[in-house]
C-alpha cells in the first residue's frame, strides 16, 4: 500500500488551529540537526490565534492520515498571489511526501483561483526547505528582483532572529 493512500487534505476548520502549533513544533524537530538552526526546535510557534485568522481566510489546508491531523500548509491571498506561510508535517510523517501533498494542493487552488504566482519565504541552505521548493519549479529571487512585500517579510524574519544571510524568497509563477 502507497504511503499516501490514507492521506486526506482538507480546508482546515476552527476546530484544528488549537492542534496546529503542536504540529509546527514537532516539525521543528528537523532543525536539531541543522548547523546554527537547532534553536527553531524550541522556537515559538503561530498561536491558535493566528491559525484562525488564516483558516478564515479560507488559504489553509490540513492533511490527515484518518486518524489525526500529520501536517498543514498555511497560507493568505496577498493581491494576486498566494503567499505561505507555513507548512509544517509532524517529525514522524516527514519524507513521506505529506508536504508535497500539501504544496500541490495549494498551488492547484492557486491555479483555480486565477491567482498569477505563489510565493514564500524559507531557508537557503537546509534540504527541505529552498532545494526541495526548486525542484517543484519555484525560483529564488535575487534581492532586485523581490517584491516590496517579500522584502518586507523577510526584513521582519530578521528582526525576528532568523538570520538574513540564510533566508530567501522564492516565487512560482503560475500565469
Amino acid at each position: 500500500m502507497n504511503q499516501l493512500d490514507s492521506l486526506v487534505i482538507r480546508a482546515a476548520q476552527p476546530a484544528d488551529a488549537e492542534l496546529l502549533p503542536e504540529i509546527e513544533r514537532s516539525a521543528g524537530q528537523a532543525f536539531l540537526d541543522v548547523p546554527g538552526l537547532a534553536w527553531i526546535a524550541e522556537d515559538e510557534v503561530q498561536p491558535p490565534a493566528r491559525h484562525l485568522e488564516l483558516v478564515a481566510g479560507g488559504h489553509s489546508w490540513v492533511a490527515t492520515d484518518g486518524k489525526a491531523l500529520v501536517g498543514f500548509l498555511s497560507a493568505e491571498r496577498l493581491d494576486d498571489t498566494l503567499h505561505i506561510w507555513e507548512l509544517a508535517v509532524a517529525h514522524g510523517f516527514q519524507g513521506r511526501g505529506i508536504g508535497r501533498a500539501l504544496l500541490a494542493h495549494a498551488i492547484d487552488v492557486a491555479r483555480r483561483r486565477k491567482l498569477a504566482a505563489v510565493t514564500l519565504t524559507t531557508f537557503r541552505d537546509v534540504r527541505w526547505n529552498e532545494p526541495f521548493y526548486r525542484k517543484l519549479g519555484f525560483r529564488t529571487l535575487d534581492a532586485g528582483a523581490t517584491p516590496a512585500r517579500l522584502q518586507a517579510i523577510l526584513d521582519r524574519e530578521s528582526a525576528s532572529g532568523l538570520p538574513r544571510d540564510r533566508r530567501c524568497a522564492m516565487l512560482l509563477a503560475l500565469r
